[in-house]
């Protein structure tokens, strides 16, 4: 903020140190921006079909479809889950110029997500194979979306609230 040899005042170096915290946390908003809505409900479909993929991949014998059959439809829901994660990132980027960014999200709700899903969706399995009932992935299934659902609605509020 010099020129021409001038320092600047207090009054005005505590102005611009707010302009720069008003521009960091604009752009910590940018970046925390819910995922599209198609997104959105692409991820909540995929936490919710894939207890169900792998259970029956897991399974001790062939469950509604053969063993293989189910792997392959794990792959390629993962792989159209991918696809689309990258085009959903992408369009965001050319959208805002700012990357997705999960480090602006609270640790508290994203560390003990990135815990539990996986023991949730994988776990269900487990139970499926030793003791046979489909009960244990339609749970998981449902669990998924809800938390798929919830962490959804966290982050447009954590959005509207630093907006």
């Amino acid at each position: 903020m010099e020129t021409n040899g001038v320092r600047p005042t207090p009054e005005q170096a505590r102005s611009a140190l707010v302009d720069t915290e008003r521009i960091q946390a604009s752009a910590q908003a940018l970046a925390a921006t819910p995922w599209p809505n198609w997104f959105f409900i692409t991820l909540t479909l995929y936490v919710a079909a894939l207890p169900i993929a792998y259970g029956g991949a897991m399974a001790s014998t062939d469950w509604l479809l053969p063993g293989p059959a189910w792997m392959g439809i794990m792959l390629a829901i993962t792989a159209v889950y991918g696809s689309l994660f990258a085009v959903a990132a992408k369009t965001w980027r050319n959208k805002t110029g700012v990357a997705l960014r999960f480090d602006v999200l609270p640790k508290r709700a994203t560390v003990p997500l990135a815990v539990g899903l996986p023991v949730l969706l994988l776990g269900a399995s487990f139970a499926f194979r030793i003791t046979g009932r489909p009960v244990w992935l339609i749970a998981a299934s449902l669990t998924g979306a809800a938390v798929s659902v919830g962490f959804h609605l966290a982050f447009v509020r954590l959005h509207r609230k630093t907006s």
